[in-house]
């Protein structure tokens, strides 16, 4: 089984590289595409670096960058990866290297943020789990759990103070 785990270097994706060795752990048998997706250069940028060369060599730097800690963990333990920076559309350029990889399923950190917006999943994530060809799994950051649980409790308190 081959799986893309997108990364932008953020904990919430770690927590998605954090889960998929947990399959790993409880037996899964898998390989890992540790993706990662770049904007497209500014007109800032390209005015300051009119050379597509170092704009694109500064882009997959950065990209490589952002995989470190993911890459850590997965070379730690011991499974197979590779390391892909593309740069376009993020929600777009993961299918694209679902596609081009052969991928068999998407691993990917939520930004759990709260309130009403956490009923709202990100607009990639919502893009990525309507358009993949694959099975996806969204994995919630701790913190944001406990933050919804916060909220809700916020939201029982409001009503039961207004009805009171």
């Amino acid at each position: 089984m081959l799986i893309l785990l997108p990364n932008d270097g953020s904990e919430l994706a770690l927590d998605a590289v954090r889960h998929a060795l947990n399959l790993i752990g409880d037996g899964l048998r898998a390989d890992f595409v540790l993706a990662n997706v770049q904007e497209k250069a500014h007109l800032y940028e390209l005015v300051m670096a009119p050379d597509a060369e170092v704009i694109e060599a500064a882009s997959r730097a950065a990209g490589l960058h952002a995989l470190e800690a993911a890459s850590a963990l997965l070379a730690a333990a011991g499974v197979s990866f590779e390391r892909e920076v593309v740069t376009g559309d993020p929600a777009q350029m993961l299918i694209d290297i679902v596609e081009r990889f052969g991928c068999d399923a998407i691993v990917m950190g939520s930004r759990g943020k709260g309130s009403l917006r956490s009923a709202l999943v990100g607009s990639v994530t919502q893009t990525v789990l309507h358009d993949s060809p694959v099975p996806v799994t969204v994995v919630k950051h701790a913190d944001a759990s406990a933050e919804l649980d916060d909220d809700a409790d916020e939201a029982i308190v409001g009503t039961a103070a207004s009805q009171g």
